[in-house]
């Protein structure tokens, strides 16, 4: 007799098709909204995108080197969410400070800091090299 316990799973894993598209979209864009909302450093890193992406498609650089510069700037944005979404699951369990807590939610941070060095990195080699 196996003792180990059941995960459940979500009642929406079985959907398929385009139906699944379409909610994986709609979640896509609730957690979008949500990072907008809750996140000042999400806000802060939109509006740098906001600008940033403009400037790199109109920079004399070439195909490569914009698009280089535009996937700095949007990794950024990625990081950063996968970053607040570790943060509201730890925040979630509990919000006792721990030092596995304080551990995840640096690690996070620092994976925010390098995606933000990679920016600077990716366009001083773009434009200046």
């Amino acid at each position: 007799m196996n003792s180990e316990p059941v995960a459940e799973e979500s009642p929406f894993k079985g959907q398929t098709g385009l139906r699944r598209i379409w909610n994986a979209f709609s979640y896509s864009l609730s957690g979008l909204h949500a990072a907008y909302v809750n996140e000042d450093a999400f806000r802060q890193e939109s509006l740098l995108a906001a600008l940033l992406i403009p400037i790199a498609l109109v920079l004399p650089a070439s195909g490569i080197g914009k698009a280089l510069m535009i996937g700095s700037v949007l990794l950024v944005l990625v990081v950063e969410l996968l970053n607040s979404a570790i943060e509201a699951a730890i925040d979630r369990i509990s919000l006792d400070r721990h030092r596995l807590s304080k551990r995840a939610k640096d690690i996070g941070s620092a994976a925010v800091l390098i995606a933000l060095i990679n920016v600077l990195a990716t366009w001083s080699l773009v434009l200046f090299l």
